[in-house]
């Protein structure tokens, strides 16, 4: 009896230039994945920040509106002008914003 061996498959240059394209696109996408994940992460972590300094300078703003409007009312303007030896003229006072 002889023996028969089945004969040794070899991949063509095609048939292996798929396999590699295969194993490379399974190990490459989780690891894209991730990094895209990590990089938005990221992204999030600066845009929280920048809205909480966003949110600081409008309270700040804010505040100093609230000290120009009281400067600008009428009684300090007279009490001002009383204090420096002037008198009141409703017609010489601009109030810049």
């Amino acid at each position: 009896m002889k023996k028969t061996t089945s004969p040794v498959r070899k991949f063509r240059k095609g048939e292996k230039f798929l396999l590699a394209l295969i194993v490379l696109f399974t190990v490459l996408t989780p690891i894209i994945i991730v990094y895209t994940s990590a990089t938005l992460a990221s992204s999030n972590i600066e845009v929280e920040k920048l809205k909480k300094q966003i949110e600081t300078q409008e309270n700040i703003n804010s505040g100093l509106s609230m000290q120009v409007d009281e400067l600008a009312s009428l009684s300090t303007i007279q009490n001002v002008a009383k204090e420096s030896g002037l008198n009141y003229n409703n017609d010489n006072i601009i109030v810049i914003k």
